[in-house]
């Protein structure tokens, strides 16, 4: 009877381990303007960054890049390979197209990571309005985690 109770347990915390192994989330993910210095915001209150995001967004002129900051967590990843991709649909000159973004997702932090991906230059002239967006999460090959904006 103790020895099957022991092979259960193991084969309980082995079939645990194998269900958790490789997760990943996306927990947040904010589109943000950078304006012509590269500031998101004036002043580190989350009330003025909102206001002053909403001031880039009525004057184009004003901005010089899109940034998406993404926090994101993840166990038992292969850390070589985890990588964030952002998807974007956009619209200019009544023409609308779609762009794939990619940036390696390193740790950094205890509990959960921040993984900025940027376009700018050239890139960022071009891309018009931004529409609507996608976050996913990937190791190697597999997606893990996502989230995409409400026009997706």
């Amino acid at each position: 009877m103790r020895r099957r109770l022991c092979l259960l347990s193991a084969l309980l915390m082995l079939s645990t381990s194998m269900a958790f192994a490789g997760d990943g989330k996306i927990i947040k993910v904010l589109p943000q303007f950078l304006d012509l210095q590269g500031r998101n915001a004036l002043s580190p209150s989350l009330y003025e960054r909102d206001a002053y995001q909403a001031q880039l967004a009525k004057h184009p002129e004003e901005r010089s890049a899109l940034r998406f900051a993404v926090q994101w967590k993840g166990h038992a990843l292969d850390w070589e390979k985890v990588k964030l991709r952002i998807e974007i649909r956009c619209v200019a000159k009544n023409t609308q197209y779609s762009r794939a973004l990619e940036a390696p997702a390193r740790r950094k932090g205890w509990f959960s990571y921040w993984t900025d991906v940027v376009l700018q230059g050239d890139d960022y002239a071009q891309l018009g309005e931004l529409v609507a967006w996608r976050a996913t999460l990937w190791d190697g090959g597999q997606m893990i985690g996502e989230q995409k904006s409400f026009l997706w």
